[in-house]
C-alpha cells in the first residue's frame, strides 16, 4: 500500500504546473483536489463473488444485516453490499466509466473490479451504476496478450499488484505480469486510447469480448484494417425483466498499427472461419494479432454509442481522432482540476494523517459524484428513444440516463443545484424528453427504460428544489402537466401500469391516505413496502404543492399540500413510531427494531424520521420534544443508526429542531469519522450513484439539505479548518471553523440566530463561520 501511495503522488507530480498552484495571493495554500481522489476508495469487497452469486443480490431489507465493525454509529454492516465502486477513468457524466475487470460477469450485484481480487481480466466500456446493485449492460472489454490466445476472460485473467497499480480519474495504468504488458488508458466521454508496452519480442495479441448479458453480444473483425466493431444488446432488469430494452451498446475498436491475423470465436470458444475480404462475425469475441519488438508500443483506440456502430465510429473521429496519449490524459485532467478546484480545502497540517485521510476520502467523495446521471447522445445528439420505443432522436445538448432517483434526490441533485446548475437543469431537461417519448415522469430510469425499482416519485423533488434555488426549468407549464399525471392519474391500460408507468399503488394511497398492508404492491421491483411508499408520497406531494402553488394553480396546490400530511396516516399513536396498517384502519403493532415488510430497505425505527418537510408536525404527534429527542437519542445510542442506507441520511440533523442542536453537530463528526475511510472498504454501504458521497461533502463543509424543495441547508459542524465553494456565479463562499467549542455561528459577521441557513445566503457568497 505503501509503494502505490509513491506512485500516487508521482502520477500527480506529472500533472501540468498550473494543476500545483495554491490558492492565489493571500491566502494559505490549497490541497490540489486531483492529487488526493483516490478511485480505489469503495472497491474492496466485504464478501467473495462466490458468495455474491449465492445471494443474487438479495435486498437489504430482506436480510438481518451483522452488526457493525465500525463502532457504535454504524448499526449495520453491509455484509453483502459493499460500497460497490469501480476505478474508473471518465469524463464528468460521460457516457462510458473505462475500468479495469476483475469479474467477468453480468448479474445483478457484482461490479467489474473487486480491490480484493488477484488478477485483471481486462479493460472495460462499463456502464456500470456506480456504487449499486445492479448489473452492467452494453458493455465491452478488451485485452491484450502474449503469443497465446486465450478467448475466457477468467482463464486469461492476469496477476498483478496493487503497488504497481496507478489510478487516478484521467488515467490508469497497471502491469500485467502474465504477459510482460505495461497498459495504460485514458479517456473522452465517449472514447478510449489505451497505450500497451510490450516487455519481449512475440506474438501480441488483443481479444474484446462484447459482454452480454443473454449471449446475444456479435463482433466483426477486419483483419486489413486492424478493426473490431460489435453490438451488445441491452435487456431490461426490474420491470420488464429480460426484455429488450430497445438499444444496444456498439463499439468500434481499432489498432494503430496493421494486424498479422485476425479472427472471431463464439461463446463456447470455437473459431470461425477467416474471410480477409469481407470480415468475420462471432458472437463470443474477435481478435487481432501483431508481430512486436521488445519495448515496442501498440496504441488502441475504443468508441462506444448507443444507436449504431456508424454512430460509434464518428465519436471516435470526434473525441480521439489521432494516437497522441499524452494530449488526451492532459486534457482529462484540466477537466478534473477544474471539477475538483470548484470546492478548495486549505489544509490543517500536511502532515497530519487523519487530515491527509479526510482530504482523500473529499475529493474522492466529489468523483464519485461526478458519475451518474451519465450522457447518453452521440456527439452529433443522437440517441434511443426513450421505453424501448426503437427509434433515435436527437438532442441539441447532454442527454442523460441512468438517474438513481430513490438515493440522489436527497443531496446528490441538491449538489448540483449548487456547483453545477445548468448542468442540473440539463438533467431535468432530459427526464422530460423521457416523458415526452414515454408518456409518463419516470419513477427510476435507468437503461433508459422504465424500471419502477424503488418507491416514491422524485422527479417532483428534483424540479421542486431546482426551481425554487433559481434554476432555468425549460417549458415549465408541460414540466407542471407531467408532474401533475404521475400526482392524479393512472394509467389508461394494466399493461403500461406493468411497465412500469405511473405511480405505484396510487389508487390505493387516495382512497385511505396511506397504502395499508393489505394492498399487494404486486407490480413492482419492490412489493409491499406501504409505509414507506406513504411517508415518500406525502413528502412528493409537498414539494409539488408548492411548485403549484408557486405557479398559480391554487387549487391543485391545496390538495397536494393536504395529502402532504399523510405522513400522520403511519405514525401509530400507541408507540410513536412508524407502522404498517392495515384496511379497516387498525395498526399491524410491527416491532420497530427490526425488518418489516412493509419498510423499505430498513426498519420502522429509520423510517419513522422521513417527514423532512414537516418536522415540527412529526414532533407534535409523537408527543412533543422531549418525546422526540428522547426516540432519537435511542436510535443512536443503542447502536441502530444506519448510515449504509439512505433512509437514515437525514436523521442526525434533526436535533437541529430541538433546543440540543449540539447533538447534531456530535452525531455528524461521529458519522464522518466511523462511516467513511480512505481505504478500498472505506464506505458504510452501497455509494447508490453517488449519494453516499453527496452526503460526505455536504457534512464535510458543515451543512446539508434535510428538505430538498425547501430552499434551507440545515447547519453541522465543517471538518475542515477552511474551505472556500467557488461558486458558479463567480462568486465566493468561505467557511471556517474556529478552534474553540462552538459558542455561535456568524455569517458575513452577523449571528445566525437559528442552525438553519437559506441557499440564497450561500449562493450569495461571504463567510460562513464556526
Amino acid at each position: 500500500m505503501k509503494q502505490r501511495n509513491i506512485l500516487l503522488v508521482i502520477v500527480a507530480l506529472s500533472i501540468c504546473l498550473f494543476l500545483l498552484s495554491g490558492c492565489g495571493e493571500g491566502k494559505g495554500k490549497c490541497a490540489n483536489g486531483l492529487s488526493y481522489v483516490d478511485p480505489m476508495i469503495g472497491t474492496g469487497a466485504h464478501f467473495s463473488r462466490e458468495n455474491a452469486e449465492l445471494l443474487g443480490g438479495v435486498e437489504r431489507k430482506q436480510k438481518p444485516l451483522p452488526t457493525s465493525r465500525r463502532g457504535d454509529m454504524g448499526g449495520y454492516d453491509q455484509a453483502h453490499d459493499p460500497a460497490q465502486l469501480i476505478p474508473a477513468v471518465l469524463e464528468p457524466h460521460g457516457m462510458n466509466f473505462w475500468t479495469p475487470q476483475t469479474a467477468d460477469t453480468e448479474q445483478k450485484g457484482i461490479a467489474p473490479y473487486y480491490y480484493a481480487d488477484t488478477e485483471i481480466q481486462g479493460f472495460r466500456a462499463s456502464h456500470w451504476i456506480s456504487g449499486s446493485m445492479t448489473q452492467d449492460y452494453g458493455s465491452v472489454t478488451l485485452m491484450p496478450m502474449a503469443d497465446t490466445l486465450v478467448t475466457n476472460p477468467i482463464e486469461r485473467g492476469s496477476l498483478f499488484s496493487h503497488d504497481c497499480e496507478i489510478s487516478t480519474p484521467a488515467y490508469y495504468s497497471v502491469r500485467l505480469e502474465r504477459y510482460g504488458i505495461f497498459a495504460e488508458m485514458t479517456a473522452t466521454s465517449r472514447t478510449a486510447l489505451f497505450r500497451f508496452t510490450f516487455d519481449h519480442a512475440c506474438k501480441a495479441l488483443l481479444a474484446v469480448n462484447p459482454n452480454s448479458d443473454e449471449g446475444q453480444g456479435r463482433v466483426w473483425c477486419d483483419g486489413t484494417s486492424s478493426i473490431i466493431t460489435g453490438s451488445n444488446p441491452a435487456h431490461r432488469i426490474y420491470q420488464g425483466k429480460g426484455e429488450y430494452a430497445g438499444f444496444d451498446g456498439h463499439f468500434i475498436v481499432e489498432a494503430s498499427k496493421p494486424a498479422s491475423g485476425y479472427g472471431t470465436y463464439n461463446s463456447d470458444s470455437v473459431f470461425a472461419s477467416r474471410d480477409s475480404i469481407n470480415g468475420v462475425m462471432g458472437t463470443g469475441g474477435a481478435y487481432l494479432s501483431f508481430d512486436v519488438e521488445a519495448g515496442e508500443t501498440l496504441f488502441v483506440r475504443v468508441a462506444t454509442s448507443f444507436t449504431s456502430i456508424d454512430g460509434a465510429r464518428a465519436n471516435l473521429l470526434a473525441e480521439c481522432p489521432d494516437w497522441n496519449f499524452d494530449e488526451m490524459r492532459n486534457r482529462l485532467e484540466s477537466i478534473w482540476y477544474d471539477r475538483l478546484a470548484q470546492i478548495e480545502i486549505e489544509p490543517e497540517k500536511s502532515s497530519d494523517k487523519v487530515e491527509d485521510d479526510n482530504l482523500r476520502s473529499f475529493y474522492t467523495a466529489l468523483y464519485h459524484t461526478s458519475f451518474l446521471p451519465r450522457t447518453f447522445n452521440d456527439v452529433d445528439g443522437s440517441y434511443p428513444t426513450f421505453g424501448g420505443g426503437g427509434k433515435v432522436e436527437n438532442t441539441d445538448g447532454t442527454y442523460y440516463e441512468d438517474y438513481s432517483l430513490w438515493d440522489t434526490y436527497r443531496a446528490l441533485h441538491p449538489l448540483k443545484c449548487l456547483l453545477e446548475p445548468e448542468r442540473e437543469s440539463d438533467m431535468i431537461k432530459s427526464l422530460m424528453c423521457k416523458y415526452r417519448q414515454g408518456g409518463w415522469l419516470p419513477i427510476f430510469p435507468c437503461w433508459n427504460s422504465y424500471t419502477s425499482e424503488m418507491i416514491g416519485d422524485h422527479c417532483a423533488s428534483l424540479v421542486a428544489d431546482a426551481y425554487f434555488k433559481g434554476i432555468k426549468i425549460s417549458g415549465i407549464g408541460e414540466t407542471y402537466d407531467a408532474l401533475y399525471k404521475n400526482a392524479f392519474n393512472k394509467p389508461r391500460t394494466y399493461e403500461e401500469y406493468a411497465e412500469g408507468k405511473g405511480r405505484r399503488a396510487l389508487e390505493s394511497y387516495e382512497k385511505f391516505g396511506y397504502i395499508p398492508v393489505q394492498d399487494p404492491v404486486a407490480e413492482a421491483y419492490h412489493k409491499a413496502e406501504q409505509t414507506s411508499r406513504t411517508l415518500e408520497y406525502a413528502y412528493d406531494d409537498y414539494v409539488f404543492g408548492k411548485f403549484a402553488k408557486a405557479l398559480g394553480h391554487d387549487g391543485t396546490a391545496a390538495i397536494l399540500l393536504e395529502r402532504s400530511k399523510n405522513y400522520r396516516n403511519v405514525i401509530n399513536p400507541a408507540t410513536g413510531w412508524a407502522d404498517g396498517r392495515n384496511a379497516d384502519g387498525t395498526f399491524v403493532g410491527g416491532d420497530p427494531w427490526s425488518f418489516q415488510s412493509y419498510i423499505c430497505e430498513g426498519q420502522p425505527c429509520h423510517y419513522t424520521w422521513y417527514v423532512p418537510h414537516d418536522i415540527k408536525g412529526l414532533m407534535l404527534l409523537m408527543g412533543g420534544e422531549e418525546v422526540f429527542r428522547a426516540k432519537l437519542d435511542s436510535l443512536f445510542e443503542t447502536g441502530h443508526y444506519w448510515h449504509g442506507n439512505e433512509p437514515s441520511h437525514q436523521i442526525a440533523y434533526l436535533y437541529n429542531y430541538t433546543t440540543e442542536p449540539w447533538k447534531t453537530r456530535q452525531r455528524i463528526s461521529n458519522i464522518l469519522a466511523t462511516q467513511y475511510a480512505a481505504s478500498p472498504d472505506g464506505l458504510a454501504g452501497n455509494d447508490d450513484a453517488g449519494q453516499m458521497s453527496a452526503w460526505y461533502i455536504f457534512s464535510a463543509l458543515g451543512f446539508y439539505p434535510i428538505c430538498p424543495g425547501e430552499p434551507i441547508y440545515a447547519l453541522g459542524y465543517p471538518l475542515f479548518r477552511r474551505a472556500t465553494i467557488n461558486l458558479p456565479s463567480g462568486g465566493k463562499l468561505e467557511i471556517r471553523r474556529g478552534e474553540t467549542p462552538l459558542k455561535s455561528i456568524l455569517f458575513n459577521g452577523e449571528p445566525l440566530p437559528t442552525p438553519f441557513i437559506s441557499h440564497e445566503a450561500i449562493v450569495q457568497g461571504g463567510v460562513l463561520e464556526f
